[in-house]
């Protein structure tokens, strides 16, 4: 049996997968205005609590970059990784930097949220859990164009052992305890997010 701290996920022990919210992507996506901003909350908090941030962009010649207030969150376009890989594992600077902060400070832990479900979120959540990562896929800050896709590609992940989340748990998750600052801070996002 895991114990709690192989259950709940921690600050500490994670890192953040943002895979192509993009400009030209976005808008075709089902809700797509909240999982932007259920995805804004994730990285203003995982900024706060210094997690860090990998954003990926599928193709930005053709679907533009990052949408501008992700990208203003993450630190401009120089943060972002570009790939033609639909698994964002199969890109080599991507997986090195993933593996990387799983051994070194043991952050195996990986928060996903993003585009589309079943294509590149899938594939990338598929390929983490094969390499021993605990990958927690937030399912109100994940999408795809149609909603039937979206709920085979978090079907299909559930059954591949990958843990699909809410922004809100992992949010209280990632904070842990009511009365500091962190909490309060994520309390007022939650609050703001309805």
């Amino acid at each position: 049996m895991a114990d709690d701290s192989q259950r709940i996920i921690s600050a500490a022990r994670s890192q953040l997968m943002v895979i192509d919210l993009q400009e030209k992507l976005l808008p075709a996506i089902a809700d797509s205005e909240d999982i932007l901003k259920k995805a804004e909350a994730i990285v203003e908090s995982a900024n706060e609590l210094g997690i860090p941030l990998l954003v990926s962009e599928q193709y930005p010649q053709g679907l533009g970059p990052t949408v501008k207030p992700l990208r203003d969150l993450a630190g401009g376009l120089s943060a972002a990784v570009a790939k033609v890989e639909f698994s964002c594992m199969a890109h080599a600077g991507l997986a090195e930097r993933v593996l990387g902060q799983a051994a070194g400070p043991k952050r195996d832990q990986v928060i996903i949220a993003g585009i589309e479900a079943h294509v590149c979120v899938l594939q990338t959540a598929l390929d983490m859990v094969a390499r021993g990562l605990q990958v927690y896929v937030v399912a109100d800050a994940t999408g795809s164009r149609k909603r039937r896709d979206y709920q085979l590609g978090l079907d299909r992940m559930r059954q591949e052992g990958v843990r699909i989340v809410s922004s809100e748990m992992l949010l209280f998750e990632w904070v842990r305890k009511a009365g500091t600052e962190s909490f309060r801070a994520v309390s007022r996002r939650v609050k703001a997010l309805g």
